[in-house]
């Protein structure tokens, strides 16, 4: 499983899912971060925490932690050759 936290600088990827509950769900969500949005990863702070990204139009600076709650859709091309190994 791949997470935001795995993103390289210049990368845009895909929102899988959504991991955690409660709270702090909610506060992702409250952020614009749900299934399906793309997300532009613009920066990382020398140390890796926190993460600057771009989506809907805004940027957003994460926390290494929650980034690792973001699940990231496999990127295109790569989806097929996983499943064939399985």
């Amino acid at each position: 499983m791949r997470t935001l936290k795995d993103a390289k600088i210049g990368e845009r990827v895909i929102v899988k899912r959504l991991n955690g509950e409660g709270p702090i769900r909610r506060r992702i969500m409250d952020m614009g971060i749900t299934k399906g949005v793309e997300i532009y990863i613009r920066k990382v702070a020398p140390l890796g925490d926190p993460l600057e990204v771009t989506l809907r139009g805004y940027e957003l600076t994460l926390r290494r932690a929650d980034a690792e709650l973001i699940e990231l859709a496999e990127p295109e091309g790569k989806e097929g050759g996983s499943h064939a190994n399985k």
